[in-house]
């Protein structure tokens, strides 16, 4: 999978996702931080997987309706806890994500919305 990891989701996520043998582009490569609106657009147009600990990326894919490519939102996330929590997401919703899902975890909640109607939780069997 391809993937753009947020400067605020860590270097050590960006590190083990390339040694899990993704194509990775961690944000600080591409220089001073643009924003979120110009981040999102950038890794759409690569069609990369948004990998960030932000919660303003949720407004702006469902108030604002900004297209995006599958987004992972790891807000309450302890940094030595991403690469474990990540690890999860890919074994479990893999194919989700590769669908452009937004995945969002809490805890150790996985919650997958492919559409403001269609929302169903990790920790359940059917959805």
């Amino acid at each position: 999978m391809r993937f753009l990891v947020d400067r605020c989701a860590g270097r050590r996520l960006a590190d083990w996702l390339r040694a899990q043998g993704h194509d990775v582009v961690y944000a600080p490569a591409l220089g001073p931080d643009p924003g979120d609106r110009a981040l999102l657009a950038w890794a759409t147009q690569q069609s990369r997987i948004l990998i960030t600990i932000d919660t303003d990326f949720a407004k702006l894919v469902f108030v604002e309706e900004s297209p995006h490519h599958g987004i992972v939102r790891l807000p309450d996330v302890p940094a030595l806890r991403r690469v474990e929590l990540m690890a999860q997401v890919l074994e479990r919703h893999g194919m989700d994500l590769a669908a452009g899902a937004l995945i969002t975890v809490r805890g150790e909640r996985i919650r997958i919305s492919t559409s403001r109607r269609n929302v169903r939780d990790g920790r359940s069997k059917g959805g």
